[in-house]
């Protein structure tokens, strides 16, 4: 009877024994294998995995990628401008010996390194760095990330800077310089459709000098565009030529010089009469109305006669 219990006790030990020693290791896993606190070099592959009992323990390491938010860093670049940058980092286990000796917490190691850089980033650059030539900046970022990981058996895949925050003081002074430059684009733009216009018109005005049909076609053509739009009133330019024309081929008078009629009508003025202007001496003044037949006229000093 004491021998079927030492049996039955050795064979359920062994069963324990059996399946403490057997684990399950995942397709994106690998197992990293310590004997007596020793690490073997040879890492276990996925499926089971057969240790010996007491002996070994098995540590797994995902070899997925894994991604790695960056919280937002605060930060002043190079032109003082204060800004607020946060990224991501891509990174996977390409040694998962060196991952489970090397370094205690990989994943920790790796953010504080990311927040490190990418303060160092910020401070080594423009303002308009961050927000236009971000490759070279998410290269330089995972460079400096890449530097201490691979020694941690870590490869970074890629970084990349996500969001950059400016002041809205900053907002608003680049709003106005986008605005500014906009502005002055059109008035380039305005100015060169201008001098395009003036050298085709100089052009068009030659052409019409040459041949003075052409202006009277191109009236034509003017009115025929205004009449289309069924207005009530007809605006027609009258040309300035045509007024010069007809100055020039219009006589002073019907037959007769300019200097004839000019003499027919002074000869034609009527005579003043002398006894309306008054009396006028020899030399062509008039004399005085109140001395007649050379006695000067002088005023009584006896007193007007009382009318009764």
């Amino acid at each position: 009877m004491i021998i079927v219990y030492v049996l039955v006790a050795i064979a359920a030990l062994g069963l324990i024994c059996a399946v403490t020693s057997v684990r399950v290791v995942q397709q994106f896993e690998r197992g990293v294998v310590f004997r007596f606190g020793r690490v073997r070099a040879m890492t276990r592959g996925p499926g089971l995995v057969v240790m010996a009992p007491v002996a070994d323990r098995l540590q797994k390491v995902n070899m997925q990628i894994v991604t790695l938010p960056v919280p937002a860093q605060d930060g002043i670049t190079r032109d003082n401008v204060t800004v607020r940058v946060d990224a991501v980092v891509y990174y996977r286990v390409v040694d998962p010996v060196r991952v489970a000796v090397d370094v205690q917490d990989y994943g920790s190691a790796i953010l504080q390194v990311a927040q490190a850089s990418l303060r160092s980033i910020i401070g080594k650059s423009d303002l308009d760095d961050l927000l236009s030539n971000r490759e070279r900046l998410n290269q330089g970022l995972e460079l400096m990330i890449d530097s201490p990981a691979v020694g941690w058996g870590v490869h970074i895949d890629r970084v990349e800077i996500k969001d950059v925050a400016l002041p809205e003081s900053m907002k608003r002074s680049m709003s106005r310089q986008a605005e500014a430059e906009r502005e002055r684009r059109s008035r380039v733009i305005i100015a060169d459709g201008e001098l395009q216009a003036s050298e085709k018109l100089a052009e068009a005005a030659e052409v019409m000098t040459a041949h003075p049909a052409a202006l009277q076609l191109r009236l034509l053509q003017t009115v025929v565009e205004v009449a289309a739009e069924k207005n009530s009133t007809l605006v027609l330019p009258f040309p300035v030529e045509l007024l010069r024309f007809l100055e020039r081929s219009t006589p002073t008078d019907a037959g007769r010089p300019a200097d004839e009629a000019t003499a027919d009508s002074a000869h034609d003025r009527p005579e003043s009469d002398p006894t309306e202007a008054g009396p006028s001496s020899a030399d062509g003044r008039q004399r005085d109305p109140v001395a007649v037949n050379g006695t000067a006229a002088r005023p009584s000093s006896r007193p007007a006669p009382a009318r009764r």
